[in-house]
Formats: C-alpha cells, structure tokens, sequence
C-alpha cells in the first residue's frame, strides 16, 4: 500500500514537472511569436547595380556601428585592385571605339595589361593615362559599355587610394561597387522597434532566390538607377537598364506577398541624372516622351510610368529622388521609411 502511494505521488510530481516544462516552452513560443510581430523587416530589392546594398551601408552608418577596421581592410584590396580594373575597360573601350590617346601614352597603353596588382608602377601609370584626354573621352561615352560610373570618383583620387597605409573613408565605401551574391541582412534598432534589412543581389542569376525571403515583409523599398536610362544591361547588351527596372518592379510589387504592403520607390543616382540629362535627351530610353527635355519634367514622367504599375487601392506608394552615397539625403530617405512604416503599424491594428 505505501508503496502504491508512493507511485502515484511520484507520478503527480513527474506530471507536474513536465507541465511546468510544457508552460514555459509554450511561453519561449509566445514571447518570440511577440519578437517576431513586433520586429520590422524590409526587403530592398532592384536590378543590379542600382544602389541596394549602398542602402543598406548607409543604414550601417547611421543606426549601426558603421565599418569596422577589418572590413575597411577588405574594401581597401577591392578599391585598390579595382583601379587596375577600371584602367584596362576604359583603354580597350578607346580602343574599339576609336578614340586615339596621346602618342607619349601609346606604349604604356599597351605594357599597362600586363598589371595585376596595384603596385608603385602600376600606380604611376594609371595617374599618367587617367590624365589622358582621349581616355577622359572614352569614359564621357561609358554608356556604350560597360564601366560602373563611381570609377572616376576613384581613378580621380587614385595617389592617395595607391597608398600602402590606405584604409577607405566611409565615402570610399559607399562608393565601392560589390556586387551581391546570395542574401546580406542587417539587424538594427530604430525608434525602439527592431529592425531587420534584407539586401537580395539585383543580377539576373539571384532573382530567383528572392521568393524565399518575401515572407512576413513590412515594407519594400525599390531602388532605381535614375541615370542609366541611356546604358545597357551587363548580362544583356540589347536590353535598357531604365525598361528592365520597370518590368522587375512589375513583376515584384504585383506578388501577391505584397498586395497590401506600402513601397518607398528611391530614384538613385539623381545627382548623375542631373548632368545627363542636360546632354542625353530621355526619347533614348522612351521614344514616345513628349515633354520638355529639363529635370522635373523627365523625374515627372518616370515617376508616372512606375506608378501606374504599382499603385492600388490597399498600398501607398511613396517615391524620392536621391543619391545612395550622400549620408545626409539618406537621413531624409529613413524619416520617409520609418513614417510609412508606422502607417503601416498602425493600418494593421486597426487604428487608422
């Protein structure tokens, strides 16, 4: 008999143990069920080389602990080995496009492909032929090829970037092209609320990895390339960077993952698109542009065909026209971001 109550208190106990073991997963579930509602997340999605991952820099700099000595090292191999890279696309591009440099650069032109590191040499030269006017030409016609426009921002500063103690400057960096592969997040902290940034690569081959990451979604930010209206794509020279964004943004927006999400449109690249504009009229990338050839009327047509793709009666489409790499016009981008984030807070519990 005392046996018997033994087991059985032991039982109840074993029961009570596990019920209490039971209450605190189910809280653990809840709590983080919480952390999960309560956290913001941003997918930032474009074609390549729009400026989605500068972005993501920027929001590094400003609520983040920005760029650590040992990633400026990184990007200092990159930007060095980039300035050898930059040189050799701007002298083939002379060359087929048949732009002649000076007779005293003709020879160096040619010794200059056998460089593969930035060295003393190898810098000395890259100073002498940037100087070049035929290759200052070539790079005024960068849209007939392919050559990322921050290379003069580099090859203009190429003495002090040759140096051996060189670590890049915030600005370097977020000038510095990368291209993204595969999913890059950011975790910060604004306004109390957590955030997470998810950065997908823009080139064709990465798109199709960018399904997995639409779920649970707060809000889209769509970056555009304003200035490459008048450039190809790199992976297909017969289609238009400007054509290809708005079909990409087509097939985005309208995902029925984000039927009902509000998107801040970023028009990059503004201050490019300012100076071209005045140059390389707009009928380039669309022939039935009517308007006059000035700033705000060729912003206000693209804007418009962006918007009739994208606006319904369940989102707000919020669009600015910036430049990725200035730390203070991003300050007043995130104010945007945050606002229509909290719009958007506020429609899902009902309060609006």
């Amino acid at each position: 008999m005392g046996n018997l109550s033994r087991k059985k208190k032991k039982n109840k106990k074993e029961k009570q143990k596990e019920k209490t073991k039971n209450n605190l997963i189910d809280l653990q579930m809840d709590q983080e069920n919480e952390k999960i509602q309560k956290t913001i997340k941003i997918i930032t999605l474009g074609t390549g080389e729009s400026g989605k991952s500068t972005f993501l820099k920027q929001l590094s700099i400003l609520y983040s602990t920005g760029f650590e000595e040992s990633s400026r090292e990184l990007y200092a191999t990159t930007i060095q080995n980039n300035l050898i890279h930059y040189l050799k696309i701007l002298l083939r591009a002379a060359h087929s496009l048949g732009i002649k440099i000076q007779e005293e650069n003709t020879r160096l032109s040619r010794s200059f492909f056998a460089f593969d590191d930035l060295t003393t040499q190898s810098l000395k030269a890259i100073i002498q032929l940037w100087s070049d006017p035929g290759l200052k030409q070539a790079y005024e016609r960068r849209s007939e090829f392919q050559l990322p426009d921050m290379s003069k921002y580099f090859l203009d500063d190429a003495e002090r970037i040759g140096k051996s103690d060189y670590l890049p400057t915030d600005q370097d960096i977020l000038n510095c092209r990368i291209p993204t592969t595969g999913v890059n997040e950011l975790n910060i902290v604004v306004d109390d609320l957590p955030w997470i940034v998810v950065d997908v690569g823009g080139q064709r081959s990465e798109r199709r990895k960018w399904i997995h990451h639409f779920d649970g979604v707060t809000l889209v930010v769509y970056v555009v390339a304003l200035s490459e209206y008048d450039q190809q794509l790199f992976e297909d020279q017969t289609v238009n960077r400007m054509l290809e964004s708005l079909d990409l943004f087509a097939k985005t927006i309208n995902n029925e993952c984000f039927e009902n999400k509000n998107c801040v449109v970023l028009f990059n690249k503004d201050d490019i698109f300012r100076k071209k504009i005045k140059e390389v009229p707009l009928k380039k990338c669309f022939p039935n542009f009517t308007g006059e050839n000035d700033y705000q009327s060729t912003c206000k047509f693209i804007q418009e065909k962006f918007d009739k793709i994208g606006r319904n009666k369940k989102r707000v489409i919020f669009y600015h026209f910036t430049c990725a790499t200035d730390t203070e016009s991003m300050r007043a981008v995130f104010d945007i971001v945050s606002t229509t984030i909290l719009q958007n807070q506020l429609n899902v519990g009902g309060y609006l």
